[in-house]
């Protein structure tokens, strides 16, 4: 199926590794000219070259912390300056740290306040001209599975993507007479970094073997198995393309069944 992406500029947020990575290189696999970001200038070029060696699209990799104003600001200017604009804007970041409320200071609060929500209300203002000189666009923000069910020993992000997914359920039906479709994709237990991260101090705190963990998530997946960041790629990209064209406001978990809530 052709989601109609050739020539479409995406800017991928958090694109190095992970789901953003899979994001951007399912982006560029259907033809769309890509601009990614990662925290080190070094490590975001190394990633667009290699997306760009296996698709063939053009990838440009930049430096930028999500959480900073004045880095996102100049992202979004460099990239829609090398693409020659913006169609698609992927609002992507770091998870942030793990813990339970009583290990959470006020300035580990404000932190992922910046990196979880404050990345996304960042991007969307600084896209939003570019995709309205283009006359619309699309917006896929990834959160996570909180957004349905919380998920134990991580506050914050129980906190803060429930937050992230109202803004982009306001923002859909504001954005919806000007051609912008706004919508959230969330993962379940798809293996990452983040997941093998939040894995090892599950098992530390257990006083069991990563394994014996993952094992333990398994059971609870009805389709049997961690996902593929493929395979999550693959829906954001869907989202993000002409073939999603009356898909605006919702919010899909790409989760093998983990979530079992209404």
């Amino acid at each position: 199926m052709d989601l109609g992406l050739t020539g479409k500029r995406a800017l991928v947020l958090a694109g190095t590794s992970g789901l953003g990575r899979a994001t951007a290189t399912a982006l560029a696999a259907e033809g769309a000219h890509v601009a990614l970001c990662g925290r080190g200038a070094e490590g975001a070029e190394a990633a667009a070259n290699e997306i760009a060696a296996a698709t063939g699209a053009r990838v440009l990799g930049y430096a930028c912390d999500v959480s900073s104003a004045p880095q996102l600001e100049a992202l979004v200017e460099q990239a829609a300056t090398a693409l020659g604009g913006l169609d698609v804007l992927i609002a992507n970041a770091g998870g942030p740290p793990a813990g339970g409320f009583d290990a959470l200071d006020d300035s580990t609060w404000a932190a992922a306040f910046d990196l979880t929500l404050m990345s996304v209300v960042r991007s969307v203002r600084l896209a939003l001209p570019h995709m309205r000189a283009a006359g619309g666009g699309a917006i896929v923000v990834i959160g996570s599975s909180s957004v349905r069910s919380p998920i134990p020993n991580l506050t914050l992000s129980n906190t803060y993507r429930p937050a992230v997914q109202a803004l982009c359920k306001d923002l859909a039906t504001t954005l919806a007479p000007e051609g912008v479709r706004v919508n959230v994709v969330s993962p379940g237990r798809i293996d990452t970094p983040r997941i093998r991260e939040l894995d090892a101090k599950a098992a530390q705190r257990d006083s069991i073997s990563a394994e014996e963990v993952r094992a333990r998530t398994v059971k609870s997946i009805p389709l049997g198995r961690i996902g593929r960041v493929e395979e999550f790629g693959a829906v954001a990209a869907f989202l993000a393309s002409p073939a999603a064209s009356y898909v605006t406001g919702a919010s899909l978990l790409v989760d093998g069944g983990l979530v079992t809530s209404l």
